[in-house]
């Protein structure tokens, strides 16, 4: 447990800290983790607001985790309730207060909100003090909440949360808001990139390169401690990665889109032009000033290499016969996006194909392992499965939605 004077200390560094992650969804958990932290809370969740909603946007639970197997994450939790007083969350941002609540098993039958009992039945869970503070950019703007659910005392057991805690928590919440604005900026900057690649591109869209991007993020952290990388750069490297793969087709935007669009197979003379989407992509990186320049660059110009050599662009030089990068030579963030690309293409619905199985991917790729994919990645993406399948449902395609 932190001592009031490490908190403070906490709060003083938060802002600094926070805003070096660039990734919204990796800030989510990095905003949870840090809050449950600071009151010692066994659980915890995000909500933003989207209009008139609130999504369900991340969560952590110590005690359901601890139920997994090591390594395993617990699943994404997908869906949204309305912004009004009949819950914490839809209060807190309703009315830019918080609320401080020792046992949500007990409230007073005339208060105007009431605690959701579902996720406790359906995962055996019992959620008792709850703290829900709303996250404010400014004082009359809240775009989500923030709660921390179970505050324990040394010796394990569930505690209330104290008025001490509440206003150091609105000091936090109030730091971490500002970070998500920040995140939440980058992603739309990086998804109206991506609206202009679909313009050529139909199947280039926000919920494929999100979910192509949370793949490559599950990959990697699995692969990441497998190896006993220290924590700090894995982070680093999951939040560079989560960008770097958004636009891992950005390059797609010089490539016509008769060629793009064309329903049939394509000629060899097509498919050169296709190529160079790599190409270009990587092209629009090449004043590189960060890490991230670096890594998108990377991911643009290698996810389409293959394990064996025979993939494309190859090594840079001698044309036309250009021999492709072998095994290791192609960066290790290209060959784990080059999983997670095609782990969605089979998996979805194409103007050429309709979508595979479940059963049908798997068995594409495992036949694809040591020939297009580092056979050690691939094991590694199958090892994480559950994740996977938990990501697909956290973006699907728009026609799903609106069927």
């Amino acid at each position: 447990m932190l001592t009031e004077r490490q908190k403070l200390k906490v709060l003083t560094g938060l802002g600094i800290e926070l805003n070096r992650v660039k990734d919204l969804d990796i800030l989510m958990e990095r905003i949870l983790t840090e809050a449950r932290l600071f009151v010692n809370a066994d659980a915890g969740s995000i909500y933003i607001r989207e209009g008139g909603e609130l999504h369900f946007s991340y969560t952590q639970n110590a005690t359901l985790q601890k139920r997994l197997p090591a390594g395993a994450k617990l699943p994404f939790s997908i869906f949204s309730i309305p912004i009004n007083h009949e819950s914490l969350a839809g209060y807190c941002v309703m009315t830019g207060k918080s609320l401080n609540i020792a046992d949500a098993y007990r409230l007073d039958a005339s208060l105007p909100y009431r605690f959701a009992k579902q996720f406790d039945r359906a995962s055996g869970y019992r959620s008792r003090s709850i703290l829900s503070i709303p996250l404010k950019t400014m004082p009359d703007e809240v775009t989500g909440a923030l709660q921390v659910i179970n505050p324990r005392d040394e010796s394990g057991k569930v505690i209330p949360f104290s008025k001490k805690d509440e206003k150091m928590m609105l000091h936090f919440a109030s730091i971490a808001a500002v970070a998500l604005q920040r995140a939440r900026m980058t992603r739309d900057i990086i998804l109206r990139m991506i609206r202009m690649a679909e313009l050529r591109d139909p199947e280039e869209t926000g919920s494929h390169v999100n979910r192509v991007a949370a793949y490559s993020v599950e990959i990697y952290e699995r692969w990441a401690v497998k190896k006993g990388l220290p924590e700090r750069d894995i982070e680093s490297g999951r939040d560079t990665l989560r960008l770097a793969a958004m636009l891992h087709d950005v390059g797609k935007v010089a490539v016509s889109d008769l060629i793009l669009k064309k329903p049939g197979r394509l000629t060899p003379e097509e498919f050169e032009m296709i190529k160079q989407h790599v190409i270009v992509g990587a092209g629009l990186f090449a004043d590189r000033k960060s890490e991230f320049d670096e890594a998108a660059a990377e991911v643009a110009l290698n996810h389409h290499e293959r394990w064996d050599g025979t993939g494309y662009p190859g090594h840079p030089g001698a044309r036309p016969q250009v021999p492709g990068k072998r095994g290791e030579e192609i960066p290790l963030f290209g060959r784990i996006v080059a999983i997670a690309d095609v782990f969605d293409a089979l998996s979805s619905r194409r103007s050429y194909k309709p979508p595979f199985t479940e059963g049908e991917v798997l068995e594409t790729m495992r036949q694809a392992s040591g020939k297009q994919f580092d056979p050690e990645l691939l094991d590694t993406f199958l090892a994480c499965m559950d994740s996977i399948r938990s990501i697909r449902m956290r973006y699907p395609d728009r026609d799903s939605e609106s069927r």
